[in-house]
């Protein structure tokens, strides 16, 4: 046809991808092809019914799935358009690349992929500080920078669609690009709260309330006798401070995208209080579900969490298949929609656009080709995408929740 396309390594250096990077993708796309079947993201013909089928068949080969929580994360979905948004990371993986095809080639970093208003919550630092950020990497994934922009504004549309922000989309996509733009100018900007008001307000709120009755609710679940993996309770064992320790096991319904996958969660007393650790089992990314992955492993969790500029959680790790975290009353999500002020609301989503250069910058090759392609950008592109995503997904929702 008079033209060649470049080999495969130029492309993924052209993106951005380094060379685990490309090891990773051609195992994915690899195993695709091996099981005779083309990548689903050729399948531009797929419908809402036909895409949430097959992500839950393949997440079923992946993991061992808690089908109660499936139909509980379904009804959801169906009742509310912004839970609907935040539970199928798949479906805008299918969507984006063609609805803004004009972003699809900007700068590949690690990329959080289902960022959202409500992706976000606190954490304490192995100093004991209070730390905010992206508190979710299940679908961390080498994409473009572009990707986690969007959804975050998109996220927002939904949202003030559904009339429950206070603020207007353009000033809201200023805020994120205006921070998001400065810390990567800065190199970094990790938001530590340490429980001081002027901190606090760099978040638009006034104080964080934790809730009152976190350990009775954990407590009141009953103690699980059977059905808990032995890796599960090998990972839980050894992140207890003391492996003689007491415990009891429970298991936990929590999040809306990973809602279905098995969670435990074990309970101890020590010195004179109580603690939990939690074991959630991992399955890939939906952006691997793309490209016909089986498998249970996410090897960009742990990559995208410790590349990130930030104050680290030092209980949240990866051991074999899960992952394990530190639950306690102080690790708060901060919703967008209690915000009291126009002004509250505008404040929190630019110390967002600040955490998503914090989480970009694990990619530091990228920085300044980002500032570059973002210095080309017209105005207001954020905004416009933003609307685009958001009308296919509250669209998809419509036909979603007609079934």
């Amino acid at each position: 046809m008079g033209f060649v396309f470049p080999q495969f390594p130029f492309i993924a250096h052209s993106r951005g991808w380094d060379a685990e990077d490309m090891q990773n993708n051609a195992r994915f796309v690899g195993g695709a092809a091996a099981r005779g079947r083309p990548s689903v993201c050729m399948n531009i013909r797929m419908n809402i019914r036909q895409a949430t089928r097959g992500y839950d068949q393949w997440m079923r080969r992946c993991t061992t799935v808690v089908e109660a929580d499936i139909r509980t994360k379904h009804a959801r979905m169906r009742a509310d358009c912004f839970l609907f948004l935040r539970g199928t990371y798949y479906r805008w993986a299918q969507l984006w690349p063609s609805l803004c095809a004009d972003l699809r080639r900007t700068p590949r970093v690690l990329a959080v992929g289902d960022l959202h208003v409500n992706s976000f919550g606190t954490w304490r630092d192995a100093e004991g500080r209070l730390a905010w950020g992206v508190d979710d990497f299940d679908e961390a994934y080498p994409l473009p920078y572009a990707n986690d922009l969007v959804r975050l504004a998109a996220s927002l549309k939904v949202v003030i669609d559904a009339g429950g922000a206070r603020t207007k989309l353009g000033e809201g996509c200023d805020a994120i690009l205006e921070s998001y733009r400065q810390t990567l100018r800065d190199g970094g900007a990790p938001i530590v709260l340490a429980e001081r008001e002027h901190q606090l307000e760099r978040l638009g709120i006034r104080q964080l309330k934790a809730p009152n009755d976190f350990w009775e609710k954990l407590n009141r679940l009953p103690a699980v006798r059977r059905g808990v993996p032995a890796t599960a309770r090998a990972a839980l064992r050894a992140v207890l401070p003391g492996r003689a320790l007491p415990y009891k096991i429970v298991r936990r319904e929590a999040g809306l995208g990973s809602l279905g996958q098995q969670r435990f969660v074990a309970i101890a007393q020590w010195e004179g209080g109580r603690i939990a650790r939690e074991a959630k089992a991992l399955v890939p990314s939906a952006s691997a579900w793309l490209d016909g992955a089986r498998g249970s492993s996410q090897p960009y969790y742990a990559r995208t969490m410790r590349s990130a500029v930030r104050a680290h959680d030092p209980y949240q790790r990866i051991v074999g298949p899960w992952l394990i975290r530190r639950l306690s009353p102080d690790a708060n999500p901060i919703d967008i929609e209690e915000l009291p002020a126009r002004r509250d609301a505008t404040v929190l989503l630019g110390a967002m656009g600040t955490e998503a250069a914090n989480v970009h910058l694990g990619t530091p090759r990228q920085r300044t080709r980002i500032l570059q392609d973002l210095a080309r950008r017209k105005p207001h592109w954020l905004r416009a995408a933003a609307k685009a995503m958001a009308k296919a997904m509250e669209r998809e929702w419509r036909d979603y929740a007609s079934t």
